[in-house]
């Protein structure tokens, strides 16, 4: 029984995959993030003789705001406009694990095109001293990001058919959640609320992990935000059997 709910897992994440990279959306994506990548890192440096991946990790959640609803507006849209929803919710692969799988590969194909990006901080240390810590954990921040932008954007996909709504209502969900601490947001607001607004704002743990500093706040936040994602997707799929 184990074996076979591992290959059931399995084979939903190789037909995710299979399915990005038969399309041009991988491809699309994968360009995407590295010409920003090189554009911002080489404007720094020869505009400014500046060797510094900064500018980079501050724009990702904002590229990230296109290209990730991008990324998973099909997921479930995809299957409820093919009408084949109905035969995933009643298959035997058990719906935690359909979801999850999906989710897996979502964040493999993410890991894949993050890790592609490596090439600047090479670059960058064969040029002048780069620590190496910081730039790790910088990375971890942009996958613990873009894992809650996917999250966000699976469980938009599982509520609509329709592929551009999904696209437009997670970007904008992904950009409240990530904009809620920025200045222009709590200029006008009592001093006493901006620390709870802090605590529920993407933006604000991702600006903490970059500059280098592992906070066990930001992971759980981060974790907590990424499993009730996965929970509700389940829960609403479950609410159309």
């Amino acid at each position: 029984m184990k074996k076979t709910i591992i290959t059931q897992f399995y084979a939903i994440i190789k037909k995710e995959l299979r399915t990005y990279f038969n399309s041009p959306i991988a491809y699309v994506f994968i360009v995407t993030l590295l010409g920003f990548s090189f554009w911002l890192f080489f404007r720094g440096f020869f505009l400014q003789g500046q060797l510094d991946l900064r500018p980079f990790f501050d724009f990702m959640p904002w590229l990230f705001l296109l290209l990730i609803p991008a990324l998973t507006m099909r997921i479930w849209a995809e299957e409820s406009r093919q009408g084949t929803i109905e035969t995933l919710l009643t298959s035997s692969v058990p719906l935690p694990l359909s979801v999850i799988a999906k989710f897996t590969a979502c964040l493999i194909f993410l890991a894949i095109t993050i890790l592609s990006t490596l090439i600047l901080p090479i670059v960058l240390s064969f040029i002048g001293k780069l620590d190496w810590g910081q730039t790790m954990v910088a990375y971890l921040g942009v996958m613990l990001m873009g894992s809650c932008y996917m999250g966000v954007g699976l469980v938009v996909s599982s509520l609509t058919s329709n592929q551009i709504v999904s696209f437009i209502i997670s970007a904008l969900i992904c950009f409240i959640l990530y904009i809620l601490a920025l200045p222009i947001v709590t200029y006008s607001l009592p001093s006493m609320a901006i620390p709870v607004i802090n605590l529920f704002s993407l933006g604000a743990h991702y600006d903490s992990i970059i500059r280098g500093v592992i906070d066990s706040r930001d992971l759980i936040y981060y974790l907590s935000f990424i499993t009730l994602t996965i929970y509700l997707n389940i829960q609403i799929l479950e609410s159309r059997k």
